[in-house]
């Protein structure tokens, strides 16, 4: 999946970004804008002038738990309470700064000063970047839209996501795919450019979706065919059966055998495909261990706006959906 930031003709990791000017962290540093941007202190308040948001990478977290940042012209200071929306108010902790470190951050320049030993450097404000980023984009979302984002964290319940400037947002487990995962780091990691859909937006808690573009049953079944030999991933060993993924929102049972488990690779033989009982039945050939990241996405939407989307094939008597209300 390959992500092209159109307004700054430059190709980035992930997928099109359609939005202009907020992007999760790491996604500028290394476009041409931000070169322009951060060349010279003139530069750099021109950018502070026109609002544009900068960035680049946190070198150092003082024992004050000010932020420093290494830019091409100059050093720069991110004061402790403008490292991010909620520190001055103490309901963002400060490991939300220290984990920082090594890594890009947005900020808004908000002026120069002389350092104690008489080097400029230049005074920066994540905080306003993320204030910005929620005026003019996040409250701008309704259930439905389909954006951009990249993983930061995995946690058993599911993904943290950066949606723009280092504000987080929520993938639950549930919401990664239909078919059934152990663990989010079965579909995702961290680093990993994702699309997903807003299922909501309370206050400052942001929540996403994504299983409704990776396509419906039919869809997915359509990629395949009977007779075929394919691979898959066990997902779940029962007595009855062992469910195979085909792909991360399709997957079909097969017989029962001894010594395979929850996520081995397995070559599958498709017995039947049965739209009418949104089924597959597979023949196991053989399994292997899997010891890799997992594989890149397959989206079957990666823009605009859903408000219904039907999983299940029509005419089948077990009905999947989602509806987005706002």
């Amino acid at each position: 999946m390959q992500q092209t930031l159109q307004t700054e003709e430059t190709c980035l990791k992930g997928m099109t970004v359609q939005m202009v000017e907020f992007f999760p962290e790491g996604m500028l540093l290394n476009t041409a804008a931000n070169r322009r941007r951060t060349r010279s202190e003139a530069s750099l308040a021109e950018a502070a002038a026109n609002g544009e948001i900068v960035e680049a990478r946190a070198v150092l977290c003082d024992s004050e738990h000010n932020l420093h940042i290494e830019l091409p012209c100059m050093e720069g200071i991110i004061p402790h309470e403008e490292g991010a929306v909620g520190i001055a108010e103490g309901t963002t902790r400060d490991i939300a700064l220290i984990s920082r470190v090594s890594k890009p951050v947005s900020f808004l320049v908000t002026g120069f000063e002389t350092d104690e030993n008489g080097r400029r450097r230049a005074v920066c404000s994540r905080r306003a970047a993320q204030e910005k980023c929620r005026r003019e984009y996040i409250d701008c979302l309704h259930p439905g839209d389909v954006i951009g984002a990249r993983v930061t964290r995995l946690e058993t319940f599911g993904a943290f996501c950066d949606v723009g400037c280092g504000i987080p947002a929520l993938l639950p487990i549930a919401g990664i795919s239909v078919s059934r995962i152990s663990h989010p780091s079965d579909r995702l990691y961290v680093g990993m450019d994702i699309y997903a859909a807003v299922s909501s937006v309370e206050d400052t808690r942001i929540c996403l979706s994504q299983r409704e573009l990776l396509g419906t049953w039919e869809e997915n079944a359509a990629l395949f065919s009977q007779g075929e030999t394919v691979m898959g991933i066990v997902r779940s060993v029962e007595d009855y059966g062992i469910f195979v993924e085909l792909t991360p929102n399709l997957a079909g049972l097969a017989e029962p055998r001894e010594g395979v488990y929850v996520g081995q690779r397995a070559g599958v033989y498709i017995k039947n495909i049965l739209a009418d009982k949104m089924k597959l039945k597979l023949v196991l050939i053989d399994t292997q261990d899997l010891q890799e990241l997992p594989p890149p996405l397959r989206y079957f939407i990666t823009e605009g706006h859903i408000d219904r989307w039907q999983y299940s094939p029509s005419g089948c008597g077990k009905v999947i959906e989602t509806v987005f209300t706002a």
